[in-house]
């Protein structure tokens, strides 16, 4: 599971150092796209695999079936981290996130996010915003059981 956050720089070919605890997960190779949020979603080959079997079931004759796949696989890269856990992020991606010196790189579950520093601030900002939060994921039922 991809859990924390945390930043590194983007070396001179602009290869980012994954943190080593996300390592093993993407050791058959990964897949970095283009995030909903100015940011970039890696996932691990299995789980992109599900998701493209899910959405490959979608109705294509649905418009918005057509933009999320759109969306998805034309910003799709297979990457593969090199010896030292870092991964190639492509100009366009890079351009995307608005990523330059630096990335955060934030566990989400099952895949995790890259997001340039000031948007990520900009987030963080939201999520401590107690009130909203309350409103926000009050439908959401996060009991263990």
């Amino acid at each position: 599971m991809f859990l924390g956050q945390y930043r590194h720089t983007f070396d001179e070919k602009y290869r980012l150092t994954i943190p080593a605890r996300f390592r093993e997960l993407l050791a058959d190779g990964a897949y970095v796209v283009q995030g909903f949020d100015r940011n970039l979603m890696v996932f691990t080959q299995e789980t992109f695999g599900k998701i493209s079997q899910r959405l490959n079931r979608m109705n294509m004759t649905d418009p918005e079936v057509r933009q999320l796949k759109r969306l998805l696989y034309s910003s799709a890269d297979r990457v593969e981290p090199d010896r030292a856990g870092r991964i190639l992020i492509p100009q366009f991606l890079r351009e995307v996130a608005i990523l330059e010196d630096e990335a955060v790189i934030v566990g989400i579950g099952d895949y995790f996010e890259i997001w340039s520093p000031k948007m990520w601030q900009e987030q963080e900002t939201i999520l401590q915003d107690v009130a909203a939060n309350a409103q926000r994921f009050a439908a959401f039922d996060l009991s263990a059981e």
